[in-house]
């Protein structure tokens, strides 16, 4: 089966280069294609504090895809993990999604901050957080993903 997808619109600004950590100084645009969206599509978005942005790791090669385990950042003191344990870019098609905080709605302009994606990402979808489809119950993590994720945001 093949599944095509068409962004919605387009990272602007923001951070030029992807390196992995303090997310959470970046403020950045999603622009919205405006020959397919107006701005009623985002009429409302603006009633949250956060979203969830799917996007596409536009600049990764799908040659250097990867599917076996690896170490998290190549870090020998982080265990082995298969590709579905961990968030890395290179994965099978080249998917992200990330939690982050609205700054506004101006158009078809969403500004946001903590988006870990960067200037000229393609956006897939678009999605205001809700308490509700967190996660029910205990989250469990192991410790490297802890240290991992120390200086991300």
């Amino acid at each position: 089966m093949t599944i095509e997808l068409y962004p919605l619109g387009t990272v602007v600004g923001g951070r030029a280069e992807p390196y992995d950590d303090d997310w959470n100084a970046e403020e950045a645009v999603i622009r919205l294609d405006g020959e397919r969206f107006g701005p009623e599509s985002l009429a409302g978005l603006e009633t949250f504090s956060h979203l969830e942005v799917v996007f596409q790791f536009h600049r990764v090669d799908p040659e250097s895809v990867q599917t076996a385990a690896r170490r998290p950042r190549g870090n020998p003191d982080w265990p082995l993990v298969g590709i579905f344990a961990q968030r890395g870019k290179n994965r099978p098609n080249r998917l992200g999604v990330s939690r982050c905080r609205l700054l506004g709605v101006d158009g078809l302009d969403v500004r946001v901050r903590g988006l870990d994606a960067i200037d000229g990402t393609p956006v897939l979808d678009i999605k205001p957080y809700m308490v509700e489809f967190g996660p029910q119950g205990e989250v469990v993590q192991p410790s490297w993903v802890t240290e991992l994720m120390r200086a991300y945001y």
